[in-house]
């Protein structure tokens, strides 16, 4: 058991890039049911809330849940100085999102208020089919970020979220 958890210590990413698992949702039932396990919370009472960090990367593992990259904002922007969406720069159709933190928390706890709930697709398509799974086979996951803006205001820039761009 001892070599085990310290294989593990060594081995687990400290900051993992989602876009290239080929089934995201499955990386974010894993740090759901991490947290459900440790501290013994049923699985469906749980959902993610987010933090986006002032960094592109980082070495180090967080106390529970998971530091992702490698996203991408479509129709805005993130200001580091703000902690917040912005509008996008002139001619710039793309921005590069820092490190997010992945909180696994009880769904009651969990606020939206002064957050744009941003969906998060694979592609830039914005659309796909339901799988077996019942999952989108592009839809991932939406995620909260911070926002001094109305979420009409981000609904109608079309912006998103994308884990690759098209090339």
């Amino acid at each position: 058991k001892q070599w085990y958890q310290r294989r593990v210590a060594i081995t687990a990413g400290t900051c993992f890039w989602i876009s290239a698992f080929y089934f995201n949702q499955a990386f974010l039932t894993g740090v759901k049911q991490n947290y459900a396990r440790k501290y013994t919370i049923p699985i469906d009472k749980l959902d993610l809330d987010f933090e986006v960090l002032p960094c592109d990367d980082i070495d180090q593992h967080p106390e529970d849940g998971a530091y992702v990259k490698g996203l991408f904002l479509e129709g805005a922007r993130w200001d580091n100085k703000k902690m917040s969406l912005a509008e996008s720069l002139p001619k710039v159709l793309y921005d590069t999102v820092p490190v997010i933190w992945l909180k696994p928390a009880v769904k009651t706890e969990i606020s939206t208020e002064g957050k744009y709930v941003s969906p998060v697709y694979k592609t830039s398509a914005r659309q796909g089919q339901l799988s077996t799974t019942g999952h989108s086979t592009n839809f991932v996951v939406a995620i909260n970020l911070p926002t001094i803006k109305p979420q009409k205001h981000w609904v109608l820039r079309g912006t998103c979220i994308l884990c690759s761009l098209d090339d």
